[in-house]
C-alpha cells in the first residue's frame, strides 16, 4: 500500500506523490537481492580457483571483501549516479528523495546502504525483519537508514498537481545572492514550499500570519531579517529559488574552456566609409511613475 504524500522535487516543484510503502519497496528489494546474489554467485565461482591453489586464507579475506562491496556497494554506487534509484527501484518506479525532496547524494547513499547492512536487513536485521516492523510503524514507509539518512523513498511515476510560488522576484534577485543559507534546514524549507504552495487556498489573514511566522524562523537561521516594505511571501520565495539555484549549480558539470583554434588571415584595408549626419537629439521621455507596491501577490 502507498499513502498520499506531498513532496517538493529537486527542481523546488511540489507534487502530490505516494511515498512508497512495504508492497512495492518489497518487490524492489527482491529485484535487488537477486541481482546481489547472482553477483555473489559469480564471485564465488572466481574465487574458488584461488582456494583450488592452496591460500584459502587470502580467498575467504577476498570472499569477505567482495561481500560488503556487493552488498554496501551496489546500492551505494546505484543511487548517487542515478539520484536515488537502483535497477529495483527502476523496475518499480521508485526513488529515494531528501525528506525535503531534493535529489539524494553520496553520504545519503552511503548512510543507507552501511544501514541497510548492518541494521535493517543482514547483519543485525534479522533477515528483513528490522525494516518491515520499522516500515509498518513508520507513516511514510521510512526505514532505519531512512531517518539515519534524512530520506525517504516515493513514487515518481505520478502526474504532478500544481506549481507553488518559488521563482525569484527581481528586486530580490541581487539581496538574496548575497545570503548565507547553509543554515537553512530540510524541514524548515519544505515547510516554506507547501506555505507557498497553497497561498491561493488560504485566506488573506491567514496567508499574512503564516507568512509572517515562517519568514521569522527563517530570518533567525539565516541572519537575515526581512527588507523593509517586502512581503513575507516575496522574501521567502527570494530565499529558495535563490537555494535551489545554488543547488542546481553543484549539480552542473563543470564547464572545460579550451584555447580557440587560430586561424591566420589576411588583414584586408579598412573601407572608407563617408561621415554620416548625426540624428537630431530629442528630448528624453518623463520618467514612469513608481507603483507603490512592486510585489504581485502570489498566485
Amino acid at each position: 500500500m502507498e499513502q498520499e504524500s506531498e513532496l517538493v522535487t529537486g527542481e523546488a516543484v511540489v507534487l502530490d506523490v505516494r511515498a512508497a510503502k512495504l508492497a512495492s519497496r518489497g518487490l524492489a528489494m527482491i529485484v535487488d537481492v537477486t541481482i546481489q546474489l547472482i553477483a555473489l554467485f559469480v564471485a564465488m565461482l572466481v574465487l574458488s580457483q584461488v582456494a583450488a591453489f592452496g591460500d584459502e586464507a587470502l580467498a575467504l579475506a577476498l570472499f569477505l571483501v567482495t561481500l560488503v562491496l556487493i552488498m554496501v556497494g551496489y546500492p551505494v554506487i546505484f543511487e548517487t549516479l542515478s539520484r536515488g534509484r537502483t535497477l529495483g527501484k527502476m523496475a518499480l518506479g521508485l526513488r529515494v528523495v531528501r525528506t525535503d525532496g531534493g535529489p539524494v547524494r553520496f553520504r545519503h547513499a552511503l548512510v543507507r546502504g552501511l544501514a541497510g547492512f548492518f541494521i535493517d536487513f543482514w547483519a543485525l536485521g534479522l533477515l528483513g525483519a528490522v525494516a518491515v516492523i520499522t516500515s509498518l510503524l513508520s507513516p511514510n514507509g521510512r526505514r532505519v537508514g531512512d531517518y539515519l539518512a534524512g530520506t525517504l523513498v516515493i513514487r515518481e511515476r505520478m502526474p504532478a498537481a500544481r506549481t507553488p510560488y518559488v521563482g525569484m522576484p527581481p528586486q530580490l534577485a541581487y539581496w538574496a545572492s548575497q545570503l548565507d543559507l547553509t543554515r537553512l534546514p530540510n524541514e524548515l524549507a519544505l515547510a516554506v514550499r507547501q506555505y507557498l504552495s497553497r497561498t491561493s487556498e488560504l485566506r488573506p489573514e491567514a496567508v499574512e500570519a503564516l507568512g509572517h511566522g515562517l519568514a521569522q524562523q527563517v530570518a533567525a537561521t539565516i541572519g537575515a531579517p526581512v527588507p523593509p516594505g517586502v512581503p513575507a511571501w516575496a522574501y521567502l520565495s527570494a530565499v529558495l529559488a535563490e537555494r535551489r539555484q545554488r543547488d542546481q549549480a553543484k549539480l552542473q558539470p563543470p564547464v572545460q574552456y579550451g584555447q580557440p583554434p587560430y586561424y591566420p588571415q589576411a588583414v584586408a584595408p579598412a573601407p572608407v566609409t563617408q561621415p554620416v549626419a548625426q540624428p537630431i537629439a530629442q528630448p528624453a521621455a518623463p520618467p514612469e511613475p513608481v507603483p507603490e507596491n512592486p510585489f504581485a501577490p502570489p498566485g
